[in-house]
């Protein structure tokens, strides 16, 4: 057999896995978009939920799947970045760095269900703050820290690549050089690191269901005062989200029509992640346009 001959199998191996995957995708999705479409509607993307007749909404539970990810993204992306940033421009090779990396991979590879074990008992009970929206924010954050620190580093290690050099040539300081030229330059992959976690936030469950509750009740936007309790801003109060929610609903069958609204918050919540990834490439892309100066 000659070598173009097993060149030509191999990629044709290639190429058959590649497209099994991409239909299994799309499988999947269309399967999940096919049987909740038929559902969604503005009454039932706005509405509460209904425990006596069918037709409820699932309005509460999307607004604090926004909530609890704008709340965790305030606490993880200044952390990730930040452990990014000593780790590729100030960490020295050793033990310490060496100790670092391997807290983040074990981090990395924790289950979420452990993740929201470790929120009950520390968030939930040790600190007192009960099942809320800053215990889930919090327990999300060690979830998705591991990964926004990988990303970070290595977006700010290729940046610093071609400009670190020259910035520090011209007198520059370090800190000056990461602030005004490395952060600036690694700003597209660092969004895309930041838009993939949305992603992944938006569609957590285990560890919600032990921090942040399932409470399904309605809320009223208009309140304000976040230290109110009936307000939906406040950080102590217990939120279902809609992750959450779709479980509640198919296992326990709280709601008259349990099925019809778990294939419909299923399709938002996919319709919603699919969004977060594809709009990570687009403003990743246009970015390191405005930043490498193509149109």
């Amino acid at each position: 057999m000659s070598e173009k001959l097993k060149d030509k199998i191999a990629t044709g191996v290639l190429y058959v896995i590649s497209s099994l995957i991409v239909l299994l995708l799309v499988a999947f999705i269309g399967y999940i978009v096919i049987k909740g479409a038929p559902v969604i509607s503005s009454k039932f993307l706005f509405g509460r939920p209904s425990f006596s007749d069918a037709g409820g909404g699932i309005g509460p539970m999307l607004f604090n799947s926004f909530y609890l990810l704008i709340v965790t993204l305030i606490v993880t992306v200044p952390l990730g970045v930040g452990a990014g940033i000593y780790l590729a421009e100030y960490a020295r090779e050793g033990r310490l760095l060496n100790f670092i990396r391997l807290c983040i991979e074990t981090m990395a590879s924790l289950p979420s269900i452990v993740v929201g074990l470790f929120g009950v008992i520390v968030f939930v009970q040790m600190f007192g703050w009960g099942y809320s929206l800053i215990a889930g924010a919090l327990a999300v954050t060690v979830i998705n820290l591991p990964s926004m620190t990988r990303v970070s580093e290595n977006a700010i290690r290729a940046a610093s690549a071609g400009v670190k050099e020259a910035s520090l040539g011209v007198g520059a300081t370090q800190w000056q050089t990461i602030w005004k030229v490395v952060l600036p330059s690694a700003m597209p992959q660092i969004l895309t690191g930041v838009i993939l976690s949305a992603g992944r936030i938006f569609g957590e469950a285990a560890a919600l269901i032990y921090t942040a509750g399932m409470s399904m009740s309605a809320l009223k936007l208009s309140n304000f005062d976040i230290l109110s309790k009936a307000s939906p801003y406040n950080l102590s109060r217990p939120a279902g989200t809609l992750a959450v929610y779709i479980w509640q609903v198919n296992s326990q069958r709280t709601i008259p029509d349990a099925a019809q609204v778990a294939n419909g918050a299923s399709a938002v919540l996919v319709i919603m992640v699919l969004i977060f990834n594809f709009s990570a490439r687009i403003i990743g892309k246009k970015i390191h346009e405005a930043y490498s100066g193509k149109k």
